[in-house]
């Protein structure tokens, strides 16, 4: 069972719900985006291996602090394992040649240096990927929203309609199983794996293209789109736990930057 602290509101005179803030989880999501930003900028400033390992080196070692399971941990990042290896074979065929030459098929190419930047670059895809996955599996879309608005003053009304669109996205693997469960009711889910996977997927368009059209009337007719400034009923803080998360994970990237121009890596 969750507690709720509150502070007192001097416009409204009532008194707006503030949710714990307990470790990681208690960081508003603004900050691990900011921080997120910053060492990916660290880590695209050169393209040497050295850097990207030290950084996915240093996140892996910080990795158990958030105490995710594993299970959820490999679920949540299947994306970027998937892509990683699909992008290294990419670069090593089709990469800038240098060094000595591994083999030559007139259309692609392996050479020491584009295996070299192929690694390098995989090794930036799961720095930057890792910690860009895994400090939101857990953070609150609200949060993000408030912090979105009240603290980098996006605009509300970008800040709402993402918000909503977030929120109906979870709503898409209920639809499927609904969808698939109406369609083997009636007789039709048994044949044609393909073509009712390309039927599904066309009729669950039309849902979310209903879904969202309602519920942009909805939030027009309750006064979302309104001009003028907006008032949150929880307000969105950045303290010392903001600062730190931020200074992690930039100080991430520059002892990764650090170590490659000690080690004479770097390649700006």
């Amino acid at each position: 069972m969750s507690t709720w602290t509150t502070h007192a509101d001097p416009v409204a005179g009532t008194a707006p719900p503030v949710r714990p803030r307990r470790g990681v989880r208690g960081v508003q999501p603004v900050a691990s985006l900011l921080g997120v930003l910053a060492l990916g900028v660290c880590l695209v400033l050169s393209l040497d291996v050295v850097s990207a390992a030290v950084a996915l080196g240093l996140e892996l070692a910080l990795l158990p602090l958030l105490r995710i399971p594993v299970r959820t941990l490999l679920l949540r990042t299947s994306p970027v394992l998937v892509a990683v290896p699909f992008t290294a074979l990419s670069i090593a065929l089709y990469g800038r040649p240098s060094g000595r030459e591994w083999f030559d098929l007139g259309f692609a190419h392996v050479t020491d240096g584009s295996l070299t930047l192929a690694l390098a670059t995989a090794l930036r895809v799961l720095a930057v990927g890792l910690p860009a996955v895994v400090l939101f599996i857990r953070a609150d879309p609200t949060d993000l929203a408030d912090g979105l608005a009240q603290i980098l003053r996006l605009p509300a009304r970008f800040v709402l309609g993402a918000l909503a669109a977030i929120r109906m996205i979870t709503l898409l693997g209920d639809d499927w199983r609904q969808l698939a469960m109406a369609r083997r009711a009636r007789g039709v889910a048994d044949t044609g794996r393909i073509r009712r996977g390309a039927s599904m997927a066309f009729a669950l368009l039309v849902l979310a293209l209903r879904r969202a059209t309602t519920l942009a009337v909805a939030m027009e007719s309750r006064g979302f789109g309104a001009r003028g400034r907006r008032t949150w009923a929880r307000p969105a803080r950045f303290a010392g736990p903001e600062w730190a998360m931020i200074a992690v994970l930039v100080g991430i990237g520059v002892v990764s930057i650090v170590v490659a121009v000690c080690l004479g890596t770097w390649r700006a």
